[in-house]
Order: C-alpha cells, then sequence, then structure tokens
C-alpha cells in the first residue's frame, strides 16, 4: 500500500516519545544562551542516561583519548554538541522494538547501525573533521536506516514482503520499497529525522544515504554516510535486511579519493571496531 505525506506523518507520530532527560537535553541545547553547567544539571538529575551517557562515551569504538568520569568532564572533553548527540544516540537505541511482527532481527539491526556510525566516525577523523564536529558523523550513520524501524512497527507485513521480494529478485532493499510504497526508508528516516528537530545537515544524509552521488553538490557527510554503510555490508557485520546494495557512485569515489576497498584498508582493524560495537549493542 502506497504511504501518502498524511500517512506518513502519522506513523512517525507514534515512535515512541523520548524519555524526558533526554528531551530536557535537546530542548536545552537548543537555546543559545546554554551554558555547559546548565546541560551537565540536566544530564545528572537522571542517574539511568548520564550512566548510559558514560558508558557511551568511554565505549572503545567511540574512541577517545581518554576516559571521560563524569558529565562534566565529558562536556569540558567533547563539548555540548557531543554530549547531546550521544543522549540522542541512548534514546534512539532504547527504541528498538526488539520482538516484532515483521521478525526483523534488531540485535543484527543495531550492530548494523553501530558499525556503520563508527565506520563514519573514522572516516571524519581520516577527513580532518575536529573531534567536536564527529559526533554529527556517528549520529547520522546510527540513524540512516531508522525508516526500517517505522516500518517495522507499521507496515510488518508488507516489510517483510519488501525483503523478501528484494533478496528474491536480487536488487537494493530501497528499489522494492519504492514499488509497494512509492517511497523508501530513507526518505522515511528523513521524516523523523526533521521530526525529532535534528540538524538539516542530518536530515539530508539519512534522505541521501542511497542517492548522494545523484546530488550535484552532495556534503562531506552524506558522502561519509553512503560509503560508510557499503563498507559495514560488504564486511558483512549485522543485517539491515538489504542483501544487494547498489554499488558506491564514481562521484563519490572520486570526491573521497577512495574507494570501499580504501576505506576498509585505512581504517585497519575492523574486527576490532566491529567487536566493541558488537559488546556494546548486547549489553
Amino acid at each position: 500500500m502506497q504511504i501518502i505525506h498524511e500517512d506518513l506523518l502519522a506513523m512517525v507520530e507514534t515512535m515512541p516519545a523520548f524519555p524526558q532527560g533526554v528531551t530536557k537535553v535537546l530542548d536545552m541545547c537548543s537555546k543559545v544562551d546554554c551554558s555547559p553547567k546548565d546541560l551537565v544539571s540536566v544530564v545528572e538529575r537522571d542517574p539511568v542516561l548520564a550512566m548510559r551517557v558514560l558508558k557511551l562515551v568511554n565505549s572503545p569504538f567511540i574512541g577517545l583519548a581518554q576516559s571521560i568520569s563524569s558529565i562534566s568532564h565529558g562536556v569540558a572533553y567533547v563539548g555540548m554538541n557531543t554530549i547531546k548527540n550521544i543522549a540522542l544516540t541512548v534514546a534512539a537505541i532504547g527504541m528498538l522494538p526488539r520482538e516484532n511482527r515483521a521478525n526483523f532481527d534488531m540485535d543484527k539491526f543495531l550492530q548494523h547501525s553501530l558499525g556503520t556510525a563508527a565506520v563514519c566516525k573514522k572516516i571524519a577523523g581520516l577527513k580532518g573533521v575536529k573531534e567536536t564536529s564527529s559526533s554529527d558523523y556517528f549520529l547520522a550513520g546510527l540513524l540512516h536506516d531508522f525508516g526500517k524501524v517505522i516500518l517495522v512497527r507499521q507496515r510488518p507485513d508488507e516489510f517483510s514482503e519488501a525483503i523478501e521480494q528484494a533478496q528474491t529478485k536480487k536488487v537494493a532493499l530501497d528499489v522494492v520499497e519504492r514499488l509497494i510504497y512509492g517511497i523508501d526508508h530513507a526518505e522515511i528516516g528523513a521524516v523523523l529525522a526533521a521530526h525529532w528537530d535534528l540538524p538539516d545537515s542530518l536530515v539530508r544524509a539519512i534522505r541521501y544515504h542511497h542517492s548522494a552521488g545523484d546530488l550535484s553538490h552532495p556534503s562531506l557527510l552524506e558522502q561519509v554516510v553512503m560509503v560508510s554503510n557499503l563498507v559495514v555490508h560488504k564486511l558483512d557485520f549485522g543485517a539491515s535486511g538489504n542483501y544487494y546494495p547498489a554499488e558506491l557512485p564514481k562521484s563519490i569515489e572520486t570526491n573521497l579519493g577512495m574507494d570501499i576497498d580504501d576505506v576498509i584498508s585505512i581504517i585497519g582493524d575492523t574486527d576490532a571496531l566491529f567487536a566493541d560495537a558488537k559488546a556494546f549493542a548486547s549489553s
């Protein structure tokens, strides 16, 4: 059944609300006069959120040079934007429906998402993106496929059918999604990201993670999310339901100065990177 705009907005509205602590963090960070002290106070008032933020910020695949011992230390070391993005990451992971009628393996989906996030952050560093900005790459990588979460929740039977059809026809999942729904998970994910008031740069990275090569001037973030997704697919880490992804466009290879194999070679020990992501996903 085709998904029209009004249907999509209603589907997005059904996603679980962020925990109160995360909502307060987002509201606080949206204010121009937000101070680091204010942000620390908001996070520390929610002990569960604070614990999870510290766990993620100290996880090996985030890759900080030193251990973060407190929220105030974290804000001072990585900045308010990074702490905000980590709080969003915690909230997004927490809303995944592990059991669902589509029989979609959410544990493997989370592994794929975390793997893509980690590769995005690695490539961002290689491209000279500052540590304080690299969390945007991590978050975009994590959320790039979250449009599928809405389909799992709202159209489970059709989504299961789409995955089966894509495997049978040996085509990319988004191709079949457009035939069934009239739109694909990338478009749905972008609407979700906009609903969450994420920056337009992240919304676009999610929207174009399969089609950045069609843009006349894709941003670095858009290109990095696209290539990272394909790297994780090639290394067969986790599963996203897309078993025949399209190849990386030559234009993106040229812009980045690297192809999929180059990225895999440059980022080094992907086994260790993905082991850390898998451990975090199962904890």
